[in-house]
């Protein structure tokens, strides 16, 4: 069996930047667009249901090139140290999650940007029917581990680092950039919800977690545990009455 770091080096290799920068234009953009039109009919689930599809589609497109997720981080731990690394390599991406986004967030407060105690209109459009109601929370709940954790984990992280890195290849710290550019889109895509505070928030912790990406040499799975026990601790907070939506 081949080596998955050797798989991903040779996966990235063969990825001309002129392609990259296409499949980044057309997969983002596709992204952006069936978000846009979903958000005319049924804005809650829009974000969810256009990146599950784009990257249904993005697998297939894979699959016909030859090539798979596996390349990209999405494979088998080899061996017993990298399944040993599993639990301490998810605990220090829940702390990322949670120290970038609160310090992001108290910041912007600190700069007068927004009032961190009380949450975005959006948030509250979207998840403030969730207190009590065990239907809701279980949805959000296969939301947040089908879409969140290993969807957004895909897209944000997988695709868009390992697509920016091919692209920026010539160009000096095309690895921090990156980090940056796919942590921006990240941002963004909570935008249309959270608005600037999410945008500042989620940006931040795209940063934390882009760069976790690369120093676990692009494994994925720490990344997906970390993302979808964080929302679960928070869907869990707000079905309790715990917090605020």
């Amino acid at each position: 069996m081949r080596h998955p770091l050797k798989m991903a080096a040779e996966a990235l290799q063969t990825l001309s930047p002129r392609r990259a920068l296409l499949e980044l234009a057309i997969v983002v953009g596709f992204a952006l667009g069936s978000k846009y039109v979903l958000d005319q009919v049924i804005w809650v689930y829009a974000g969810p249901i256009s990146l599950i599809t784009t990257l249904v589609l993005f697998s297939i497109y894979l699959w016909r090139r030859g090539g798979s997720w596996a390349s990209l981080g999405l494979r088998k731990l080899p061996g017993l140290k990298s399944k040993l690394l599993l639990l301490p390599q998810t605990l220090l991406a829940i702390v990322a999650i949670l120290a970038c986004g609160n310090l992001a967030g108290l910041a912007g407060e600190q700069l007068g940007l927004w009032t961190y105690s009380q949450a975005p209109a959006g948030v509250e459009a979207r998840w403030g029917n969730i207190e009590g109601n065990l239907p809701v929370y279980l949805l959000w709940l296969a939301i947040t581990w089908t879409s969140a954790a290993f969807a957004e984990e895909l897209f944000f992280r997988s695709f868009l680092i390992t697509r920016f890195r091919a692209a920026l290849a010539k160009i000096p710290m095309s690895e921090v950039l990156a980090i940056v550019f796919a942590a921006a889109i990240f941002g963004y895509g909570h935008f249309y919800y959270q608005g600037i505070r999410g945008l500042v928030s989620t940006g931040a912790i795209g940063i934390a977690l882009g760069t976790l990406y690369l120093l676990y040499k692009q494994n994925l799975w720490p990344l997906i545990l970390a993302h979808g026990l964080v929302d679960t601790m928070v869907f869990t907070a707000l079905y309790a009455g715990l917090t605020g939506a």
